[in-house]
């Protein structure tokens, strides 16, 4: 009786193990929602509790960093971009995405060079236009990625995918990498577009922090990169044109396109006046660009930011006893 009730005991465990193991995926994933509604439940209060100190530090956290880009607009800037630069590095060795360390690493090679070459004392005149070039380039090519990802998407919600025979899973990481590796870099060449402008600006002495040029203009002389200017404001230029502002001084088209849309700068550089934009940018794709610049700085803040204000609330949480 013993050696034969011993196989009964140890039966119910048996079926049990086996109706786990033929659960499907539904099944596991409802299961897994019963688990945690069961874990929660009656903890109402202390949700509420959590949800107001996530909207507290948010709302404080954005007056802190409103306050500090006004204040002190250098530094935030820097810390920003140092965020930008180094977390993505810490993700990609951690979880092996060693195509995209790859592009960060030529970027940053790169761009290393660029910033090189523009805080040379003196300044080569050639130095200039080779970061805006750069800047320029890596602007049209972000631009580029951001819109064929977030097209890859659409037409992947709308089924456009089944047409090329193409998986709906390739298709969305492809728009997804694509429009990441566009948004990504578009705010990495902002950013040092505009550290190497204010650095070329003050060594060419045409323009200066507080505000008082260190050096005399001609009337033949871009103020952005310090060469002369060839071509006049009437005539059609081979490579590129003559655009003088509201304010009278002349530059290179290229030059202060550069210093106003990549460089981020909205005044003159010699005078400091204010620039119109609205005047400059007379076309309708670069109307497209500079919003596109916009966004960028929005996403600035969402990227580099938002996971310090969520790492701010997880501690104060802990230090509260909420879970």
């Amino acid at each position: 009786m013993d050696a034969g009730a011993a196989p009964g005991l140890e039966g119910p465990p048996q079926q049990e193990q086996i109706s786990h193991t033929k659960l499907s995926a539904d099944d596991e994933w409802n299961l897994q929602q019963e688990r945690m509604h069961r874990l929660h439940q009656g903890h109402e209060s202390m949700h509420v509790e959590m949800i107001l100190v996530f909207l507290c530090a948010l709302v404080v956290a954005q007056v802190v960093l409103v306050r500090w880009r006004q204040r002190h607009g250098r530094s935030y800037n820097l810390v920003t971009l140092l965020q930008m630069w180094v977390v993505p590095l810490y993700f990609t060795i951690k979880l092996y995405w060693w195509r995209f360390l790859s592009m960060w690493g030529m970027f940053s090679v790169i761009t290393s060079y660029i910033l090189f070459r523009a805080t040379r004392k003196p300044l080569s005149g050639r130095t200039p236009r080779l970061v805006y070039k750069w800047f320029l380039l890596i602007y049209k090519l972000s631009y580029a990625f951001g819109v064929v990802g977030y097209l890859a998407i659409i037409f992947t919600m709308c089924g456009f995918n089944l047409f090329f025979r193409i998986k709906a899973r390739d298709s969305m990481d492809f728009g997804i990498v694509s429009l990441f590796y566009g948004l990504y870099y578009g705010v990495m060449g902002r950013d040092f577009a505009e550290i190497c402008s204010d650095y070329m600006a003050s060594t060419l002495g045409f323009y200066s922090v507080s505000g008082m040029p260190t050096r005399s203009l001609s009337d033949n002389i871009c103020a952005v990169c310090g060469q002369k200017i060839i071509v006049e404001l009437d005539e059609e230029g081979l490579i590129e044109n003559t655009y003088q502002l509201s304010c009278k001084h002349v530059f290179h088209e290229f030059c202060i396109r550069g210093w106003c849309i990549v460089g981020k700068k909205q005044t003159c550089p010699y005078c400091k006046e204010k620039v119109d934009l609205k005047r400059m940018i007379n076309n309708p794709w670069e109307r497209t660009h500079f919003l596109y610049g916009q966004i960028l700085d929005w996403l600035r803040y969402l990227v580099a930011w938002q996971p310090v204000v969520i790492g701010i609330v997880q501690g104060i949480n802990y230090s509260l006893g909420l879970e």
